[in-house]
Formats: C-alpha cells, sequence, structure tokens
C-alpha cells in the first residue's frame, strides 16, 4: 500500500511539473498594431524562444476595455502596441504591472518618458505623426482641390469624402480629438470636430480602416498616422500622404506588462526582447513604417520624418489620465456623433 502511494505522488508531482512547464512555456499577446506585424511579431518570437503565443490582435481602445473586463480573472500577459494613451489610462487603473527592463538604456527618451508618466507601467515602442492621406485618383475623378490643412477637411466640396475611426475604439481617433482640443483649445476644437462630421461617410472601428478603405478607393480621404498611410503607398496604392499644415499630434506606441499575468517571467522575457534593437528593425519588413524606440534599430527610408513635421506639445500625461479621456469621449459622443450629416 506504501508503495502504490508513493508511486502515486511521484506520478503526480511529473503530471504538476510537466504542467508548470507547459504553462511557462506559453504567452498570451494583445496587440494593437497591424495584423502582419502582429503575426511577425508573435512567429519571430516563438522560433527564437520556444514560448508559444497566443496573439489576439485588436484596436488600442478595444483591449483596453478588454483589460478592465478580464481585470478580476486576468486572461492576457502583454499587451504590444497601439497609442500611449489608453496604456496610461491602464496604468492608472492598476490594470498593468511595474517593470523596468535591462533594455531602457537603448531607448529614445520619449520612450522613457512615456514609462516615467506611467511610473514604470508601461513604455513607448514605436512613435508616429498623426495626419491624413487622400486617394489621388479619386481625388481627380471628383475634380477636388488637394487638401493641405486641418481646416481643408472641413469644406462643403468634400462631404462624403472622409473617413476617420470612433475615437471610443480607435487610439488613433482619441489621438486626433486630443490633438484638436490641444491645438485649437476645447471650445474651437469641438467646433472642427462638429464641421468635420458633416463631411465624415464612416467612422470605422480600427484606427488603420480609413486609409485602407482610401487605397482600395472606398472613400477620397482617410484620417490617420502619417506611417499607415504610407503603408499603402508602399503596397502600390495611389495614396498622398499629408502633415497639416496648422500642426499635429503624435503618438508613442507603447508596450504594457499586464497586473496578474499568468506567465509572468514569459512576458518579462517578451517585454526585454521587444525592445531590442533586433525585433524593432524588423518593423520595415512588413511594410510598417514607425519610427522605432530603440536607437540603434533601423527604420525604413521610406518613414515620415518626425523632424520635419509642426508638431505640438501633446500633453500624454493629461490626455492619457483616466478622467480626462473618459471627459472628452463622452463630450465627442454627446456634442459630435450625435449630430445628423
Amino acid at each position: 500500500m506504501k508503495k502504490t502511494y508513493v508511486r502515486l505522488a511521484a506520478t503526480a508531482a511529473m503530471l504538476v511539473s510537466a504542467a508548470t512547464s507547459a504553462y511557462a512555456d506559453s504567452l498570451t499577446l494583445y496587440c494593437a498594431a497591424d495584423e502582419a506585424w502582429c503575426q511577425q511579431i508573435k512567429t519571430t518570437f516563438e522560433e527564437k524562444t520556444g514560448i508559444t503565443v497566443d496573439m489576439t490582435r485588436k484596436s488600442s481602445g478595444e483591449t483596453y476595455a478588454q483589460l478592465r473586463a478580464e481585470a478580476g480573472n486576468p486572461k492576457g500577459d502583454v499587451w504590444w502596441g497601439g497609442t500611449g494613451d489608453p496604456h496610461l489610462q491602464a496604468a492608472e487603473e492598476g490594470l498593468t504591472e511595474e517593470y523596468t527592463s535591462p533594455m531602457r538604456g537603448e531607448l529614445h527618451d520619449w520612450a522613457i518618458k512615456q514609462a516615467e508618466a506611467a511610473n514604470n507601467k508601461t513604455i513607448g515602442v514605436y512613435s508616429g505623426a498623426l495626419g491624413f492621406g487622400y486617394n489621388k485618383d479619386l481625388l481627380a475623378k471628383s475634380n477636388l482641390p488637394e487638401p493641405k490643412c486641418w481646416a481643408d477637411l472641413t469644406k462643403p466640396e468634400y462631404k462624403g469624402h472622409i473617413q476617420m475611426a470612433n475615437p471610443n475604439s480607435s487610439g488613433t481617433a482619441y489621438t486626433m480629438l486630443a490633438t484638436m482640443v490641444q491645438l485649437m483649445g476645447e471650445d474651437k476644437g469641438f467646433e472642427y470636430l462638429k464641421a468635420l462630421h458633416a463631411n465624415i461617410n464612416q467612422y470605422t472601428k480600427s484606427g488603420s480602416a480609413p486609409i485602407k478603405a482610401a487605397g482600395l478607393g472606398e472613400t477620397t480621404i482617410g484620417i490617420v498616422f502619417m506611417h499607415d498611410a504610407v503603408t499603402q503607398t508602399a503596397a502600390g496604392f495611389p495614396v498622398v500622404t499629408v502633415a497639416p499644415c496648422e500642426g499635429t499630434g503624435y503618438e508613442i506606441g507603447s508596450m504594457s506588462l499586464i497586473k496578474g499575468a499568468r506567465n509572468p517571467e514569459a512576458a518579462k522575457q517578451f517585454y526585454d526582447w521587444a525592445l531590442t534593437a533586433e525585433m524593432q528593425s524588423r518593423a520595415k519588413d512588413v511594410k510598417q513604417f514607425q519610427l522605432p524606440s530603440n536607437k540603434n534599430a533601423t527604420a525604413s527610408e521610406l518613414s515620415p520624418d518626425l523632424s520635419t513635421i509642426k508638431l505640438i506639445d501633446y500633453d500624454f500625461k493629461k490626455y492619457g489620465s483616466s478622467a480626462e479621456r473618459k471627459r472628452l469621449l463622452q463630450k465627442w459622443d454627446t456634442e459630435v456623433s450625435t449630430l445628423p450629416q
């Protein structure tokens, strides 16, 4: 009887050990960037480490909402990519974990400032400026002038020709909302958004969807981050990228460790790897044109040069705060989205 018990105990220990090993060799990744980039990241990390990655791709706003919904029983380990504002909000609400990576010394100052704004609960992985792009063939077909400024997009001749995402689901569109408030002041910024609303043909869920639609000829103009417009041009579509003449906001695409993650060690291993120059230099291979946060990473020659773009002094801490973000989104829902078109 005693021998049987010992054998059963040993078998149970082996099973527990095997289960623990399998558990440690997996990672659940929430990716809020382009699908092709997310797939590249998943595959490359698996090949490099042997860790199996269960990857889900959603927009920034959707991922933040998922973290809130799962707060009592977290399913994810790492949130990679997407605009920094919802990452900052998640940090403020205690949805993400503090972590200081040994790779930190290789990063640009703007990436570290993002971390400092969140008490090291997030960090910058790339950056890109907000703007818009247009389909030059559709523009010519409709005999429309080339838009060069934010103000141009509210002109009556562009009615029904513009797409942007919904700021409730899209980090890109929330950056647009926060940019207008900072660029023009809140009252004038919302007046602008109301005037723009009259020309919008669709609010999409994803931030990159408007420029993809422009590339396919489904809309004339898409409001997006400029690097997403460049992606369409590089893919052979007749898209022209515009840096608005008045100035514009920008994003710091971020990464966060999810609080209560089931695979914390694998998550930290991914986090450190995602900050390496080697990993970040691969973005151009899948036609992603953001600027990497690692100083030693190489970006594509097609990536927009932020030094040539008139950027506002975007207040990430304020507009990434939970209270301000909720207030602005509620105001947009009440004052803009309900207006007739």
